[in-house]
């Protein structure tokens, strides 16, 4: 991935009426990135991405392609293409008609346009005898990568895709993932990917961009944002966690703002540290949680009643109930099954160098 930005994003707003969809958006998005946008749904993702490809006006701010302002200039006339949902493909043309739609209308000769079809069928893996089969006859993922040779057909700077992959089942869009990535790899294009599955950005990206109500959370590596979040919000938002309101105390340690986390130890000798009555999130996630035996102990250390196990496939999870009210998660590897039965009392304890403090306002306030 190039260090230099080939799309900047300057206090980009959209307003629809007095709604206000996207807050004084800032983006720099890399040469060669791929870059996943990810949030619940009303959020500003779609809103943005249709900003970006010019099917939507902007209210506000500046989009730069290599330098040249472009958040005037029509769709048709952006070096960008977009990958919709439903493919947008024409069911009354070939494959190789699809393919080659958006090089016909620049006036590309036949003999040239086939070739480049024929180029776009094995980069995407499909056999050139699908040439001139009818697209109609084609299997969901076949149309997939048919929509995608589409989009490169014309060597677009820049691919966007809406979420494009979600109507698919599982093993099919697990399978796309990988090609998704691997095609990305091969092109050295530029990938602007929008979705609401957390796996998929996981899976693909160089870098995840959370949106809550029309502005940027957080933006970084997916290690970051899942081990580091800056948010409860996104604590939440990458999958199942453990959070404990926590408050400096005096002696630079830590206290449980209710009872539910015992800190064994001077949490400022573990490297967790709040100014003294500093209110913060403590972070763990469920993988590093562990039941604690008799005698065994950790740097915190709640208790509670187990409540029972959830098959996760190669993992179980398992839920324990705090008398204060939390309700903690463990993830263990299926080999390493805990053997205790619900309604036993358990003690559970994980290591400061797992958990992660979160300081912003409890109420989840920005």
């Amino acid at each position: 991935m190039s260090s230099d930005a080939i799309l900047r994003l300057r206090r980009l707003v959209k307003k629809f009426g007095a709604f206000t969809a996207l807050h004084g958006i800032d983006l720099d998005i890399a040469e060669g990135e791929f870059l996943t946008i990810v949030g619940p749904s009303g959020s500003g993702k779609s809103t943005l991405i249709r900003l970006l490809v010019g099917m939507e006006e902007v209210t506000e701010g500046t989009i730069e392609l290599r330098g040249r302002r472009i958040e005037q200039t029509p769709a048709n006339e952006r070096p960008t293409c977009m990958v919709f949902q439903s493919l947008a493909l024409f069911p009354h043309m070939t494959v190789g008609q699809n393919i080659e739609f958006p090089l016909k209308i620049r006036g590309v000769s036949p003999a040239d346009r086939r070739r480049r079809a024929m180029e776009l069928l094995d980069m995407l893996r499909l056999p050139q005898d699908y040439y001139g089969k009818g697209v109609a006859q084609c299997s969901g993922g076949e149309r997939q990568r048919v929509a995608l040779a589409r989009a490169l057909a014309f060597d677009p700077e820049i691919l966007f895709f809406d979420e494009p992959l979600s109507a698919l089942d599982y093993r099919l869009r697990k399978t796309l993932e990988k090609e998704l990535k691997d095609l990305h790899a091969r092109t050295g294009k530029t990938f602007v990917y929008i979705t609401h599955s957390l796996e998929e950005a996981m899976v693909m990206s160089d870098r995840i961009a959370i949106m809550r109500d029309g502005r940027f959370e957080q933006i970084a590596i997916a290690d970051e944002i899942y081990s580091r979040p800056v948010s409860r919000f996104v604590a939440e938002f990458m999958g199942e966690v453990n959070l404990f309101d926590v408050t400096g105390a005096e002696n630079g340690g830590l206290i449980s703002a209710d009872g539910a986390l015992y800190v064994n130890g001077n949490a400022s000798g573990m490297g967790v540290q709040l100014a003294a009555g500093e209110a913060a999130t403590l972070m763990v996630r469920p993988e590093f949680m562990r039941f604690l035996p008799p005698g065994e102990t950790a740097d915190f250390v709640a208790s509670g009643i187990f409540h029972g196990e959830y098959e996760l496939g190669s993992r179980i999870q398992y839920e324990v109930n705090t008398a204060s009210g939390y309700t903690l998660t463990i993830e263990k590897l299926r080999e390493d099954r805990f053997s205790g039965t619900p309604g036993e009392k358990v003690t559970l304890g994980f290591d400061a160098e797992a958990a992660h403090l979160i300081r912003e306002a409890r109420d989840g306030a920005r």
